[in-house]
């Protein structure tokens, strides 16, 4: 169970805002908070922020706020599994609190397509190789985007980062909370970067975990992601062929792979085509955690002979579908921050990318909606979180979604930035696979002694 209890009371108006919660089992609790649609005009329409925490087992310092990433994660359900991701000292000392971003989850949704469009989309050739595919895609893009304006046109222009950061701080102070402490993955990063950097004197403790570069351009990230993914690929590949036989054990037997699934798609238990899409992020999913390896090996084995069905499990898993062919909004919501969030280029053409690597072209075009997307980009300026106390970035080595150098970036733009890696497989490094992260992190927001700069585990 996560959300509100139904006949929750709203959140107390006043400057406080505090929030009412209410018992909703397994020792959580739950409320929402009220902010302004629009931060512009705080006396205007509102919406409600989705909320829920875990209390503090001991002697209490205060709340830790959790993101973890997306854009589109949902903060409510990353909070309701804190017992398996964050350590007993941690929960001692902190209530732990999760929320549904503006736009996310339980936190006033943004819809654009129904289940059954959501479902073309994601399967759609977003690898274009003919002028009918590209056409073709170009089309679904711009219909992706129209239909967020059709369904959704208020919330539309209030999705970006700078608006949730918005949210963050409101939140901090409905908490109680004089200064934020904070841990965001991935996305989360960045939201916890900007919130430094429009909020320096209210940050207590901020831990971003697989930071991300908020300098670089929507396309270019697109570019350095895919290669991270062609590097986790490699090393998965390096371990498979070491384990017997290897299904597909190099780049370039992934690229051959994925290629003739654009010609004939793969065949599933429920009868669904398995297209070039949804076997690129069926080959991908798994290399985000090292212990998904073997059940990558098992859907490549199996997409060889023609079966795609693991790697359609491992695609819905990425993407939101439930067993019942619905979906969570996070497709929706990810795409309509991404927009907003700087700009990106008005020209299809400018999405396409060379096929460098297995995943290159994938991650390129399906940035394509922003081309048509109907309300304008809010950009980001530089970071530096000047005054801000120190702020822990984490970056793992071979991190395939947020690669190293994108923390060593971020950590270097903040003035107060300093770098801890962790040289292994997976994206994000805090929460059970390394004992060595967690001691400093634990360390570092229960004590606020952050490990030196250039620190390794």
């Amino acid at each position: 169970m996560s959300g509100c209890a139904a006949g929750e009371r709203p959140v107390e108006s006043g400057p406080r805002r505090a929030v009412v919660w209410n018992d909703c089992g397994d020792g959580f609790e739950c409320g929402r908070l009220s902010v302004p649609l629009d931060h512009g005009d705080p006396g205007g329409e509102r919406l409600y922020l989705s909320l829920v925490r875990l209390p503090a087992t001991g002697r209490r310092i205060g709340s830790l706020v959790i993101n973890p990433g997306g854009p589109g994660g949902s903060g409510v359900e990353y909070a309701r599994s804190a017992p398996a991701h964050f350590s007993a000292a941690v929960r001692g000392r902190f209530d732990i609190v999760g929320f549904d971003p503006r736009g996310v989850g339980e936190s006033a949704p943004i819809d654009c397509l129904s289940d059954e469009r959501l479902t073309t989309f994601h399967a759609i050739d977003t690898t274009p190789d003919t002028g009918a595919e590209r056409r073709a895609y170009e089309r679904a893009a711009r219909g992706f985007a129209d239909a967020c304006q059709e369904r959704s046109a208020r919330l539309l222009p209030h999705m970006s980062t700078i608006d949730s950061a918005r949210d963050l701080d409101l939140l901090r102070e409905a908490l109680g909370d004089a200064k934020l402490t904070y841990l965001g993955k991935s996305y989360g990063t960045f939201l916890g970067a900007l919130y430094a950097d429009m909020y320096p004197g209210k940050v207590r403790a901020l831990v971003l975990d697989g930071g991300v570069d908020p300098s670089m351009s929507r396309l270019r990230h697109n570019a350095e992601q895919a290669e991270g993914f062609e590097r986790a690929f490699r090393a998965y590949a390096a371990d498979c062929r070491t384990q017997g036989e290897c299904p597909v054990g190099s780049v370039e037997a992934l690229t051959g792979l994925l290629r003739r699934t654009d010609r004939v798609p793969l065949t599933s238990d429920g009868g669904r085509p398995v297209t070039e899409a949804l076997a690129t992020l069926g080959a991908l999913t798994p290399l985000y955690d090292r212990s998904s390896w073997p059940a990558l090996t098992q859907a490549l084995r199996a997409a060889r002979s023609g079966d795609g069905t693991r790697l359609l499990e491992n695609a819905e898993s990425l993407i939101g579908r439930t067993s019942d062919g619905t979906y969570t909004n996070q497709t929706e919501a990810a795409m309509a921050t991404t927009c907003l969030d700087g700009p990106h280029p008005r020209d299809p053409s400018a999405y396409a990318a060379p096929p460098t690597t297995p995943f290159g072209p994938y991650i390129s075009w399906s940035a394509l909606p922003c081309a048509y997307w109907p309300a304008p980009p809010r950009p980001i300026r530089p970071l530096r979180g000047q005054g801000a106390p120190p702020i822990l970035v984490i970056g793992t080595t071979r991190d395939p979604a947020t690669p190293h150098p994108w923390a060593r970036s971020l950590a270097n733009q903040l003035a107060s930035g300093t770098l801890l890696t962790y040289d292994a497989d997976g994206h994000t490094a805090y929460g059970g696979t390394s004992p060595c992260v967690d001691r400093y992190v634990d360390t570092y927001l229960i004590s606020l002694t952050a490990p030196s700069d250039g620190s390794t585990c």
